[in-house]
């Protein structure tokens, strides 16, 4: 049971409490090309994005964000900073949350211009500390970006919006530092009763990012601690939403799309199991529905795990078995079983209705 927080809205999902988990990711178009963007935000939703977060630079982004919430069928965030005129545009533009920390706005009428417009138009804020931003004397009284510091800059600007009686509110304290994150959100969930939105930020490539997002996330997560997640990548925007999904999908979290399960191969394969299994993968990641599929090489493991899933093959000398809930439908050739697997998926999808 994840640890009780309140919960709040944001456009149609909610945060927090017994909601469930949230993917979200941020676009990397200019804000200001409308049709780029549009398009990115419909290529993140059919992967399975919930929440997604636009960047806003200037007056021309803002302006730009409301032909860009208009068409966009998830719920958007304005990402904003120093400047409190671009939060009060892009609310005007119809957005359902705001990135921004109200320390770093200005003057306290500024920041009480952006309260009344969000109170106004039920849109939270999100808090969002960063060990590379963090404010000059935290630095000098910690020495470093540690995870106490992040902390204190998060109750910094947190009670600043209590002051203004404002408590739709969710925070993140990002660092590319495994450890220091985890720290971090680790302290902050014990001060504060805030949906957490959790996150390793600048994890690096597709590769080495999702290493370290899944262990920070993984851990987090384990921990009953996060309520909305990001996976930071250096890359397709898209790829940050199936590996969250696939995070929340190993700790039993949540559901979305084919579980794949595939042996890690040996001396005893006689099929190329590396290939089969990568194809039916990629051909399959955006299945909306839940189906378990085991791609097996031998004949030690593959025919017991196939057996479990609800779809499956068993590699013997140049061909597989095939299964189904259990059952061996046919001999497949190897240079078949893709190809037998997927159509065998997309027939089971149609049965359960999706």
């Amino acid at each position: 049971m994840r640890r009780p927080t309140r919960k709040i809205q944001i456009g149609t999902v909610a945060v927090g409490g017994d909601a469930p988990v949230s993917v979200q990711s941020m676009c990397s178009t200019d804000t200001r090309d409308v049709a780029a963007t549009s398009a990115q935000i419909e290529a993140l939703a059919n992967a399975g994005c919930e929440i997604v977060r636009c960047a806003v630079p200037d007056e021309a982004a803002a302006v730009a964000l409301a032909p860009i919430c208009a068409q966009s069928r998830i719920p958007m965030i304005a990402d904003i900073h120093f400047d409190y005129r671009l939060a009060l545009l892009s609310l005007e533009a119809g957005v359902d949350g705001l990135r921004l920390n109200p320390g770093n706005i200005g003057e306290r009428w500024k920041v009480e211009d952006v309260v009344k417009a969000c109170a106004e138009r039920s849109v939270p804020i999100r808090i969002g500390v960063n060990s590379g931003s963090l404010e000059k004397e935290l630095l000098e009284k910690y020495g470093h970006p540690t995870a106490e510091a992040m902390v204190a800059s998060a109750l910094g600007h947190i009670r600043i919006l209590e002051d203004l009686n404002y408590r739709e509110i969710k925070v993140s304290l990002k660092s590319s530092d495994v450890r220091r994150t985890v720290a971090a959100y680790r302290l902050l969930s014990e001060q504060v009763d805030y949906p957490l939105h959790i996150g390793v930020t600048e994890a690096g490539t597709t590769w080495s990012g999702t290493i370290k997002s899944a262990v920070g996330l993984g851990a987090l997560l384990y921990d009953d601690i996060g309520d909305t997640l990001r996976v930071s990548l250096t890359g397709d925007p898209v790829e940050e939403v199936r590996v969250g999904w696939e995070i929340l999908k190993s700790l039993e979290l949540r559901e979305r799309g084919p579980v794949f399960i595939s042996c890690p191969t040996c001396g005893r394969c006689q099929i190329d199991l590396i290939e089969i299994a990568e194809e039916v993968e990629q051909r399959l990641h955006d299945l909306p529905c839940r189906i378990t599929i085991a791609v097996m090489g031998c004949v030690v493991n593959g025919p017991g795990e196939a057996r479990e899933a609800d779809l499956g093959i068993a590699g013997g000398k140049g061909q597989g078995l095939l299964f189904r809930k259990g059952e061996v439908v046919r001999k497949v050739p190897q240079d078949q079983l893709a190809d037998a697997l997927v159509e065998e998926a997309l027939q089971l999808a149609e049965e359960q209705g999706s």
